[in-house]
């Protein structure tokens, strides 16, 4: 099931603070949103995850050697709440990647409107719809990795925790890498609580450097989960080939 009465992107969209979330962004590659959504959201979100309907694919990582865990692609007409925040969230971070492209030497013209970046998706061919789900289960993990799906990419995305740590899973923490230019890769554990969101980079962001700007790479993944079952929601604003 998916909420059956969705919330308007407002009731979400109250933690989203775009001026510290384009400070965290500018400095860190990611940020983190406290309380995104709330709990009977994210178990409602989670439930869904059985109902063959809603999916247009699984993904079985093992099979790919991208870890151990399942995900599935949600099918168009995408759930009414996964629309609206889509929706919204890209008109709120379209500005910080066009700003991102301009830094980093690469083509700004992301439109205001995520009908017309998805209209360009699908006119090169990228037209399966790439929001997920994600469901771990005890010694289940997923490998660093890029969400790189064809020529268009949007350089942001989100992922929102279903599950609380500590009671449905332990383990499975949300790690970031970065590699900068002749430096070894760095590191980061972003902390989530159930219904917390994170926004990050997905392939690579500008760093201001003494010899000015420079593109920094970056990777994400989860580590092991020690226990329980972890859910989250992915958010991904280009389409796939």
């Amino acid at each position: 099931m998916t909420p059956s009465v969705p919330p308007p992107p407002g009731a979400a969209l109250h933690a989203f603070d775009d001026g510290r979330i384009e400070r965290a962004l500018d400095a860190e590659g990611h940020a983190h949103v406290a309380g995104f959504i709330d709990a009977r959201t994210c178990r409602e979100l989670a439930a869904c995850y059985g109902d063959d309907a809603r999916f247009r694919s699984t993904v079985v990582m093992a099979r790919h050697g991208f870890g151990r865990g399942e995900y599935r692609y949600f099918a168009y007409p995408l759930p009414p709440v996964l629309a609206q925040w889509r929706t919204a969230l890209y008109e709120r971070l379209a500005p910080i990647a066009n700003r991102w492209h301009a830094a980093m030497g690469l083509p700004a013209d992301f439109p205001p409107a995520h009908a017309d970046f998805l209209a360009r998706c699908h006119a090169a061919g990228q037209r399966r719809p790439t929001p997920l789900l994600l469901r771990y289960g005890a010694d289940d993990y997923n490998c660093l990795h890029q969400d790189l799906y064809g020529e268009h990419v949007f350089p942001l995305q989100v992922a929102i925790l279903l599950s609380q740590p500590g009671e449905d899973f332990d383990g499975g923490e949300f790690v970031l890498t970065e590699q900068r230019p002749r430096m070894q890769s760095r590191a980061q554990v972003v902390p989530l609580r159930q219904g917390d969101a994170v926004v990050f980079a997905v392939a690579q962001r500008p760093v201001q450097g003494s010899r000015g700007t420079y593109r920094v790479a970056m990777r994400h993944g989860v580590s092991r989960v020690r226990r329980g079952r972890r859910h989250t929601l992915g958010l991904i604003f280009h389409d796939a080939l």
